[in-house]
């Protein structure tokens, strides 16, 4: 299979060597192969890491900073090394590229969603690769993303990726601790295979996520019909090899589901955790939600609305026992809603297109 339009997350461990300095033999390494697969016609986005241990290396502070402070201090002087050091190295290559900062609350609303897709789009058809990040300077708490491989996981369904692959230190999942010679990778994961026995949960230095949080990405980008591929990034020419379907390279990769995902299905997907409020079902609802047959969310069906939310806002929907089935899009804001429960005689409160159950 062909891939034309891929998703790159290059991560922290990839970026930077053991004592947080970026690493700019590596990062050379990888813009060529991005631009060797740019000038065959692939095109491609770029979820980078490296900038708050880029600045680390850059700057020291003058005292003891809190873990915000010092996130946002250095996360502002690395991104302007970070991106520098890439202009530079694509300009070696006739390739410009672009900066896109975004944050967790911009994928919230579905119009912010919209123009960080248009910013991208028009970005793609002038050829410039689009470096995108979490724009630390503002991102703190629960505003942050998990890390970059969430966000990847939300640029690549948002841009209708072929592929998204996720570039470690490693060279995938393996099914025992790494270091072990008994250990080996994984090379292939199906829809349904339990491997939360070999997952490790340990941490890179200088990100703030671990295999699990590439596993549960990569589930669900792939139940969204893309491919998703977890390999070493510290491996020479592993883009190109990995495109390559006669290349033996090791990786892990997980196998996507053959029917396509609507674009409006997968921002819901990908939307639990912008959650304004709950909608709760009675038992009817419930098991119409679970037939054979595709319903929408009515009033009548409601027992009760949890916090307040505007119309278009992502609520959770809660069954008869009080379980998290899905998450939809209200067609009424909350304050409506509550007034007309139980009505028949009106317009779905989550029309089902706009609803995706777990």
């Amino acid at each position: 299979m062909t891939h034309k339009r891929i998703a790159v997350k290059i991560g922290s461990n990839v970026l930077t060597r053991k004592d947080g300095t970026l690493d700019v033999t590596r990062m050379s390494a990888l813009v060529d192969q991005v631009a060797e697969l740019h000038k065959r016609g692939v095109e491609m986005v770029l979820v980078s890491s490296g900038a708050v241990a880029s600045g680390h290396s850059e700057i020291k502070a003058g005292k003891k900073l809190d873990s915000v402070s010092a996130r946002q201090l250095y996360s502002a002087v690395g991104q302007a090394k970070l991106i520098n050091r890439y202009y530079e190295l694509f300009r070696e290559h006739g390739i410009i590229c672009g900066q896109v900062l975004t944050t967790k609350e911009n994928f919230s609303s579905r119009t912010h969603y919209l123009n960080q897709k248009h910013c991208m789009e028009v970005m793609l058809e002038n050829k410039v690769i689009p470096i995108v990040n979490e724009n630390d300077t503002i991102s703190v708490t629960e505003l942050m993303f998990t890390d970059n491989d969430e966000l990847s996981g939300l640029i690549a369904s948002m841009m209708k990726m072929d592929a998204l692959i996720i570039l470690s230190n490693v060279d995938g999942i393996y099914n025992g601790d790494p270091s072990s010679p008994s250990a080996h990778v994984i090379r292939e994961i199906g829809r349904k295979e339990d491997i939360s026995d070999y997952v490790q949960t340990s941490k890179s230095a200088f990100g703030r996520g671990g295999m699990l949080t590439k596993c549960s990405i990569a589930r669900k980008v792939a139940d969204e019909g893309i491919s998703v591929i977890i390999a070493n990034g510290k491996r020479d020419n592993i883009l190109p090899n990995l495109l390559d379907m006669e290349s033996k390279v090791v990786c892990t990769r997980f196998q996507p589901a053959d029917k396509p995902v609507s674009s409006v299905k997968k921002w819901i997907a990908h939307s639990e955790g912008f959650a304004k409020g709950e909608v709760h079902l009675n038992q009817g609802a419930v098991e119409a939600l679970h037939g054979r047959k595709a319903v929408s969310i009515l009033l009548v069906g409601v027992t009760s609305i949890v916090g307040e939310f505007e119309k278009d806002d992502i609520v959770r929907i809660i069954d008869d026992k009080g379980v998290q089935i899905g998450v939809g899009c209200a067609g009424y804001d909350s304050h409506e809603a509550v007034t007309l429960i139980g009505r028949r005689d009106i317009k779905p409160f989550i029309h089902y297109d706009y609803l995706c159950l777990d």
